[in-house]
C-alpha cells in the first residue's frame, strides 16, 4: 500500500540541520574561502529543494487513491487542508530554488562573504520555519496512515451494526481459519480485517465502528470512518441485530438502522440476529457468537453473494 511508503516527515530544524551539515562538507573542500562561501549558500538552497520536493512526492496523488482512503483523510483532517499543507511545503521548494542562486550571487558580490553567507541562510532558514506546522501535520497523517488496512480486492463482507451486538466477535470467530486478523487505529476506535479461506479462494471481512440510528450530518468521525467502509468496500453487507437488547439498544432502533443502510447502499444487504441463546428473533437468520450456533449458516448464505459477485466480474471483464 502507498501509505506505507512514507518516510517519516522532518521537522524544520532536522531538515535545516542535515542541509547545512550536507554543505559544510562542500565548503571545506573549496580553498577560496569566498568561493566556499557562495557554494556553501548555492548548496543549502539546493539541499533544501530537493528535500522538500520528496517530502510532497513520498505523499500519494490524494484524487488518485481509491475512494475509501481518500474519503478517511478526508474524515480525520480534511482533504482541503491536507492540500493546502502539501502546497506550502511545494512554496518553500519552489522559493529555494527561485532565490537560492541570487542569495549565493549577492554573496559572491560582497566584500564580506561571511556576513552575507550568514544573511542567506537565516532567509532561507526562515521561509522553512514557516512550514514548520505544515510538517508536523503531514508527519501526523504519516504516522496515522501507514498504519491503516490493506484492503484487498477480494470478495469483502461489511459487518455493521449497533455497537456491542457482537460484530468483532463474530469476525473473530469467522475468520479463525486464517489468523491474519488485526486491529488497525484510526482515533480511539479501529477497524478489523480478517480472512477466510474457502476453497482456494479469501473471504475478506471488515468489521466497522458501532453505528447509530441518526441523520447522516449527525453522525461522528467514527461513524463516518465506518459509513465510507459500508459504501466503497463492500460487496454484501452484513448487519448484525441483538434482538435481547443486550447491547444497550432498542431491537426498534436497531431495525430502522438496517433500513437506513438499506436506503443508502445499492448492495445486498443481510441482517442477521445475533445472541440467539438469550432471545431468539422470528423472520430473520438467528446466530450465536458467544455458542456458535448458526454461524456456519450465516456464512453459507453469504456464500450465495460471493458467486453472485463472481458472475458480475466475469461479465464485467468479458
Amino acid at each position: 500500500m502507498e501509505f506505507e511508503r512514507i518516510p517519516t516527515v522532518p521537522t524544520a530544524d532536522e531538515i535545516l540541520d542535515r542541509c547545512l551539515r550536507r554543505a559544510a562538507l562542500k565548503m571545506r573542500l573549496k580553498k577560496n574561502k569566498d568561493r566556499a562561501n557562495e557554494e556553501f549558500v548555492r548548496a543549502v538552497s539546493q539541499a533544501i529543494h530537493d528535500r522538500l520536493v520528496r517530502i510532497v512526492r513520498s505523499f500519494p496523488e490524494l484524487n488518485e487513491i481509491p475512494p475509501f482512503y481518500r474519503d478517511i483523510v478526508d474524515i480525520m483532517w480534511g482533504l482541503d487542508r491536507v492540500k493546502k499543507s502539501l502546497g506550502a511545503i511545494g512554496w518553500a521548494a519552489r522559493w529555494a530554488r527561485t532565490h537560492g542562486p541570487g542569495l549565493a550571487y549577492q554573496t559572491r558580490k560582497a566584500e564580506d562573504t561571511a556576513v552575507l553567507r550568514k544573511r542567506a541562510v537565516a532567509r532561507l532558514s526562515s521561509v522553512v520555519h514557516q512550514i514548520d506546522e505544515d510538517l508536523l501535520f503531514l508527519n501526523e497523517i504519516r504516522n496515522v496512515v501507514r498504519k491503516l488496512p490493506h484492503v484487498s480486492d477480494e470478495f469483502t463482507v461489511v459487518v455493521a451494526g449497533y455497537p456491542n451486538v457482537g460484530k468483532s466477535s463474530f469476525i473473530r470467530l469467522v475468520s479463525s481459519a486464517d489468523p491474519e486478523v488485526a486491529s488497525y487505529p484510526f482515533t480511539t476506535r479501529g477497524i478489523i480485517v480478517g480472512h477466510r479461506m474457502v476453497g482456494d479462494e479469501r473471504i475478506q471481512f471488515i468489521d466497522t465502528p458501532g453505528l447509530l440510528e441518526r441523520a447522516p450530518e449527525e453522525r461522528n468521525a467514527i461513524e463516518r470512518q465506518a459509513m465510507t467502509a459500508i459504501i466503497n468496500l463492500a460487496d454484501v453487507i452484513l448487519c448484525i441485530l441483538d434482538a435481547s437488547e443486550h447491547c444497550g439498544y432498542s431491537i426498534e432502533e436497531q431495525v430502522r438502522l438496517l433500513h437506513d443502510i438499506e436506503a443508502l447502499v445499492d448492495k445486498p444487504v443481510v441482517a442477521v440476529v445475533n445472541k440467539s441463546d438469550l432471545a431468539y428473533f422470528d423472520g430473520y437468520l438467528n446466530m450465536s457468537t458467544e455458542t456458535g450456533e448458526g454461524v456456519n449458516e450465516v456464512i453459507d448464505h453469504l456464500l450465495h453473494f460471493r458467486k453472485r459477485s463472481q458472475q458480475e466480474r466475469k461479465a464485467v471483464t468479458g
